[in-house]
Protein backbone atom coordinates (compact mmCIF):
# COMPACT_ATOMS: atom_id res chain seq x y z
CA UNK A 1 0.00 0.00 0.00
CA UNK A 2 1.36 3.87 -1.04
CA UNK A 3 2.39 6.23 1.64
CA UNK A 4 -0.43 8.58 2.39
CA UNK A 5 -0.01 11.64 0.31
CA UNK A 6 0.35 15.15 2.47
CA UNK A 7 -0.09 18.54 1.41
CA UNK A 8 3.13 18.66 2.03
CA UNK A 9 4.26 15.94 -1.25
CA UNK A 10 1.08 17.91 -3.44
CA UNK A 11 2.98 21.42 -2.86
CA UNK A 12 6.35 20.46 -3.51
CA UNK A 13 4.77 18.52 -6.52
CA UNK A 14 3.76 21.68 -7.69
CA UNK A 15 6.46 23.92 -7.15
CA UNK A 16 8.53 21.20 -9.53
CA UNK A 17 5.94 21.14 -12.14
CA UNK A 18 5.89 24.89 -12.38
CA UNK A 19 9.80 25.31 -12.66
CA UNK A 20 10.01 22.96 -14.99
CA UNK A 21 13.01 21.37 -13.79
CA UNK A 22 14.77 22.03 -10.47
CA UNK A 23 18.52 21.73 -9.55
CA UNK A 24 19.05 19.27 -6.08
CA UNK A 25 20.09 21.81 -3.28
CA UNK A 26 17.03 23.89 -4.15
CA UNK A 27 14.73 20.69 -4.13
CA UNK A 28 16.58 19.72 -0.68
CA UNK A 29 15.15 23.46 0.22
CA UNK A 30 11.99 22.44 -0.84
CA UNK A 31 11.59 19.61 0.53
CA UNK A 32 12.26 20.90 3.86
CA UNK A 33 10.17 24.09 3.03
CA UNK A 34 7.17 21.99 2.57
CA UNK A 35 7.42 19.76 5.25
CA UNK A 36 7.61 22.16 8.29
CA UNK A 37 5.27 24.35 6.61
CA UNK A 38 2.13 21.87 6.37
CA UNK A 39 3.82 20.62 9.65
CA UNK A 40 4.98 16.99 8.62
CA UNK A 41 8.14 14.69 9.58
CA UNK A 42 10.88 16.19 7.70
CA UNK A 43 14.94 14.51 7.52
CA UNK A 44 17.45 16.02 5.85
CA UNK A 45 18.32 12.88 3.84
CA UNK A 46 14.61 11.35 3.32
CA UNK A 47 14.12 13.22 -0.14
CA UNK A 48 14.51 10.07 -2.07
CA UNK A 49 11.63 8.53 0.27
CA UNK A 50 9.71 11.65 0.31
CA UNK A 51 10.04 11.45 -3.91
CA UNK A 52 8.98 7.88 -4.06
CA UNK A 53 5.80 8.79 -1.99
CA UNK A 54 4.77 11.14 -4.72
CA UNK A 55 5.83 8.94 -7.70
CA UNK A 56 3.56 5.91 -5.79
CA UNK A 57 0.42 7.66 -6.96
CA UNK A 58 1.49 9.47 -10.05
CA UNK A 59 1.90 6.33 -11.34
CA UNK A 60 -1.86 5.77 -12.70
CA UNK A 61 -1.68 9.03 -14.39
CA UNK A 62 1.35 8.04 -15.74
CA UNK A 63 3.70 10.54 -14.85
CA UNK A 64 7.14 10.63 -12.57
CA UNK A 65 9.43 12.29 -10.83
CA UNK A 66 12.83 11.79 -12.40
CA UNK A 67 16.20 12.59 -11.56
CA UNK A 68 19.12 13.45 -13.41
CA UNK A 69 22.41 15.23 -13.95
CA UNK A 70 23.71 17.97 -15.36
CA UNK A 71 26.20 17.06 -17.96
CA UNK A 72 28.10 20.42 -16.99
CA UNK A 73 29.18 20.09 -13.68
CA UNK A 74 27.26 16.45 -12.60
CA UNK A 75 24.99 18.43 -9.60
CA UNK A 76 21.77 16.44 -9.32
CA UNK A 77 18.60 17.83 -11.35
CA UNK A 78 14.49 16.93 -10.96
CA UNK A 79 11.60 16.98 -13.15
CA UNK A 80 8.20 15.88 -13.49
CA UNK A 81 8.05 13.74 -16.77
CA UNK A 82 4.83 12.60 -18.80
CA UNK A 83 5.16 9.01 -19.47
CA UNK A 84 2.78 8.62 -21.66
CA UNK A 85 3.65 11.58 -24.18
CA UNK A 86 5.95 11.64 -27.08
CA UNK A 87 8.06 14.06 -27.71
CA UNK A 88 5.88 15.89 -29.93
CA UNK A 89 2.71 16.25 -27.46
CA UNK A 90 5.07 17.01 -25.02
CA UNK A 91 6.03 20.61 -26.69
CA UNK A 92 2.99 20.58 -29.40
CA UNK A 93 1.03 22.80 -26.86
CA UNK A 94 3.91 25.78 -26.15
CA UNK A 95 5.44 25.29 -29.96
CA UNK A 96 4.02 25.34 -33.67
CA UNK A 97 4.68 22.93 -36.15
CA UNK A 98 7.14 24.60 -37.74
CA UNK A 99 9.56 25.29 -34.38
CA UNK A 100 9.36 22.00 -33.34
CA UNK A 101 10.50 20.57 -36.85
CA UNK A 102 13.41 22.99 -36.01
CA UNK A 103 14.03 21.47 -32.32
CA UNK A 104 14.09 17.96 -33.86
CA UNK A 105 16.03 18.97 -36.55
CA UNK A 106 18.60 20.77 -34.06
CA UNK A 107 18.31 17.27 -32.02
CA UNK A 108 19.36 15.42 -34.82
CA UNK A 109 22.35 17.98 -35.15
CA UNK A 110 23.26 17.53 -31.61
CA UNK A 111 22.65 13.99 -31.11
CA UNK A 112 24.42 12.50 -33.97
CA UNK A 113 27.72 15.07 -33.94
CA UNK A 114 30.75 13.76 -31.77
CA UNK A 115 31.02 16.06 -29.09
CA UNK A 116 26.77 16.98 -28.19
CA UNK A 117 27.01 20.33 -29.45
CA UNK A 118 25.46 22.05 -32.89
CA UNK A 119 27.00 24.97 -33.89
CA UNK A 120 24.19 28.22 -34.21
CA UNK A 121 25.42 28.76 -38.06
CA UNK A 122 24.64 24.75 -38.59
CA UNK A 123 21.55 25.09 -36.81
CA UNK A 124 20.15 28.21 -38.85
CA UNK A 125 21.42 27.01 -42.35
CA UNK A 126 18.84 24.50 -41.60
CA UNK A 127 15.80 27.25 -41.18
CA UNK A 128 15.54 27.26 -44.98
CA UNK A 129 15.49 23.65 -45.46
CA UNK A 130 12.23 22.95 -43.39
CA UNK A 131 9.67 20.73 -44.76
CA UNK A 132 6.91 22.78 -43.22
CA UNK A 133 7.81 26.11 -44.36
CA UNK A 134 11.12 27.86 -44.79
CA UNK A 135 11.91 29.94 -41.74
CA UNK A 136 13.89 33.15 -42.13
CA UNK A 137 17.35 32.83 -40.48
CA UNK A 138 16.22 36.16 -37.90
CA UNK A 139 12.54 34.19 -36.94
CA UNK A 140 14.92 31.02 -36.38
CA UNK A 141 17.35 32.87 -34.32
CA UNK A 142 14.48 34.14 -32.11
CA UNK A 143 13.30 30.54 -31.88
CA UNK A 144 16.13 29.33 -30.65
CA UNK A 145 16.23 31.97 -28.02
CA UNK A 146 13.12 30.85 -26.56
CA UNK A 147 14.02 27.01 -26.70
CA UNK A 148 16.84 28.21 -24.10
CA UNK A 149 14.48 30.24 -21.97
CA UNK A 150 12.55 27.25 -21.61
CA UNK A 151 14.94 24.91 -20.66
CA UNK A 152 14.99 22.61 -23.89
CA UNK A 153 18.61 23.78 -24.80
CA UNK A 154 21.85 25.14 -23.69
CA UNK A 155 23.26 27.48 -25.41
CA UNK A 156 27.33 28.65 -24.88
CA UNK A 157 29.45 30.60 -26.83
CA UNK A 158 27.05 30.02 -30.41
CA UNK A 159 26.98 26.16 -29.51
CA UNK A 160 24.21 24.64 -28.46
CA UNK A 161 23.28 21.38 -26.83
CA UNK A 162 20.22 19.68 -25.20
CA UNK A 163 19.42 21.41 -21.72
CA UNK A 164 18.61 18.85 -18.29
CA UNK A 165 15.26 19.55 -18.88
CA UNK A 166 15.21 17.71 -21.82
CA UNK A 167 17.17 14.64 -21.42
CA UNK A 168 15.10 13.67 -18.49
CA UNK A 169 12.14 14.46 -20.25
CA UNK A 170 12.82 12.86 -23.35
CA UNK A 171 15.37 10.00 -22.17
CA UNK A 172 13.10 7.55 -23.52
CA UNK A 173 12.56 9.14 -26.68
CA UNK A 174 15.80 9.64 -27.57
CA UNK A 175 17.36 6.09 -26.39
CA UNK A 176 14.25 4.36 -28.98
CA UNK A 177 14.73 6.86 -31.84
CA UNK A 178 18.97 6.84 -32.01
CA UNK A 179 19.61 3.13 -31.26
CA UNK A 180 22.81 3.46 -32.87
CA UNK A 181 24.42 6.51 -30.94
CA UNK A 182 22.26 7.17 -28.07
CA UNK A 183 23.66 5.71 -24.36
CA UNK A 184 23.70 5.27 -20.96
CA UNK A 185 26.85 6.57 -18.76
CA UNK A 186 28.08 3.52 -17.51
CA UNK A 187 28.70 5.37 -14.08
CA UNK A 188 25.66 7.25 -13.18
CA UNK A 189 23.02 4.96 -15.69
CA UNK A 190 21.36 8.12 -17.14
CA UNK A 191 21.42 9.48 -20.59
CA UNK A 192 24.53 11.02 -22.30
CA UNK A 193 24.82 13.49 -24.80
CA UNK A 194 28.42 15.11 -23.90
CA UNK A 195 30.21 11.85 -23.12
CA UNK A 196 33.59 9.84 -23.57
CA UNK A 197 33.76 6.23 -25.02
CA UNK A 198 35.94 3.86 -24.07
CA UNK A 199 37.96 3.19 -27.43
CA UNK A 200 37.79 -0.75 -26.56
CA UNK A 201 34.59 -1.45 -25.70
CA UNK A 202 32.63 1.37 -26.56
CA UNK A 203 30.43 2.21 -23.07
CA UNK A 204 30.52 5.81 -22.61
CA UNK A 205 30.43 8.39 -19.70
CA UNK A 206 29.58 12.12 -18.93
CA UNK A 207 32.21 14.29 -18.47
CA UNK A 208 31.49 15.17 -14.80
CA UNK A 209 31.87 11.11 -14.28
CA UNK A 210 34.80 10.55 -15.62
CA UNK A 211 36.44 13.10 -13.61
CA UNK A 212 34.99 11.84 -10.38
CA UNK A 213 35.86 8.43 -11.61
CA UNK A 214 39.59 8.54 -12.45
CA UNK A 215 40.01 11.16 -9.89
CA UNK A 216 43.63 10.33 -7.98
CA UNK A 217 44.28 7.48 -11.06
CA UNK A 218 47.56 8.02 -12.80
CA UNK A 219 46.41 5.11 -15.30
CA UNK A 220 42.79 5.37 -15.65
CA UNK A 221 41.19 1.93 -16.52
CA UNK A 222 37.69 1.68 -17.86
CA UNK A 223 35.03 0.97 -15.77
CA UNK A 224 34.24 -2.27 -17.61
CA UNK A 225 37.16 -3.77 -19.99
CA UNK A 226 40.00 -2.75 -17.78
CA UNK A 227 41.59 -1.72 -20.75
CA UNK A 228 43.42 1.75 -20.61
CA UNK A 229 41.45 5.19 -20.67
CA UNK A 230 43.04 7.24 -23.69
CA UNK A 231 40.69 9.99 -23.73
CA UNK A 232 41.35 13.57 -21.81
CA UNK A 233 40.33 13.61 -18.04
CA UNK A 234 38.39 17.14 -17.53
CA UNK A 235 40.29 18.79 -15.13
CA UNK A 236 43.55 17.71 -15.67
CA UNK A 237 46.23 19.55 -17.66
CA UNK A 238 47.52 17.44 -19.65
CA UNK A 239 46.19 13.88 -21.67
CA UNK A 240 47.19 10.69 -20.33
CA UNK A 241 49.00 8.12 -23.27
CA UNK A 242 49.95 4.45 -23.03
Amino acid sequence: MAARMTDAHRRFLQVLMSNGITEGSEARKLHQHCCETDKVYYAHDKLDDFISTINSHLQPLFMQIRKGISEDDGRAHYAVVNLAETEVTKMASDYTELELELFRKTMDLIILSENGFASSTDILNLADQLKTKKMKKKEAEQVLKVFVEDKWLSEKNGEYTLHTRCIIEMEQYILSNYQDVARKCNICHSLTIQSQVCESCGIGMHLPCVRKYFRGQTEPRCPKCNEFWSCDIPGTKQRIFF
